[in-house]
């Protein structure tokens, strides 16, 4: 916990106060949206890690099918040519998950600094200032005026779960559709698992919204935005490149 709270915990507690004091107006929502802004953009390079590990195992699946065919009643060997068959194409299968653990970590940190804030009267804590961040004393916690991020609000949840939906619908549709090869019978499980992700993620985010304070969904909400954005971008580019 201790790295937890030096290096990512304290600078984004520092980076959210001093964007409260000296940018955002005073306005507590729109330091949590430029932090957000932030963050998001830091993660750009690991976001495309993690978008071009999603295609190059894509392309691998016919292949992975035929593997997993031939060693359906010998799992170690199974295994062995998986990831001979990883090594040869120079794909990790696990590299799509680091953004995923950032993030959780972000939103982590993120949960923390906005309970801490609340939990002390909405005045920052001095002691975990940085020297050159002025301490704002009292912090205004309306959101435009209007929400109060220290509670949950059910139109900024409703706003992250669709924002959610359409991130991850756009994200699948760059999947192609498997056809089933010979006699294989039963369902595509990554198909049931993609339709299932599509749904749950969403509905996830909803719940968390009704129960957890404001300040993350507008965290979620404009964190998801940027991906969308970001998505259409590189799309664009993937277009003009080929």
């Amino acid at each position: 916990m201790g790295i937890f709270h030096t290096f990512v915990y304290q600078p984004l507690y520092n980076t959210l106060i001093f964007l409260y004091n000296n940018v955002s107006g005073a306005d507590f929502g729109i330091a949590i949206i430029m932090l957000t802004i932030i963050i998001r953009t830091i993660l750009i390079p690991l976001y495309r890690t993690q978008i071009q590990s999603q295609q190059k195992l894509q392309k691998l699946q016919p292949e992975i099918k035929k593997i997993q065919k031939k060693y359906k009643d010998d799992k170690e060997q199974q295994t062995k040519a998986m990831m001979e068959l990883y090594r040869e194409n120079k794909t990790n299968p696990f590299s799509g998950c680091l953004p995923l653990i950032v993030q959780i970590i972000f939103l982590i940190a993120i949960y923390r600094i906005l309970i801490t804030i609340s939990g002390s009267g909405l005045v920052a804590d001095s002691s975990e200032l940085y020297g050159f961040v002025k301490n704002p004393g009292e912090i205004n916690q309306l959101f435009i005026s209007l929400v109060d991020l220290t509670k949950p609000n059910i139109i900024i949840a409703v706003l992250a779960a669709l924002a959610q939906y359409f991130q991850t619908k756009m994200l699948l549709a760059k999947i192609p559709p498997k056809a089933k090869e010979g006699n294989e019978e039963g369902p595509d499980m990554a198909q049931i698992m993609n339709k299932q992700m599509l749904y749950l993620g969403p509905i996830l985010t909803l719940m968390i919204g009704v129960q957890f304070p404001a300040g993350l969904s507008l965290y979620w909400l404009t964190s998801t935005a940027f991906m969308l954005v970001q998505q259409v971008v590189l799309e664009r580019s993937e277009k003009k490149a080929s």
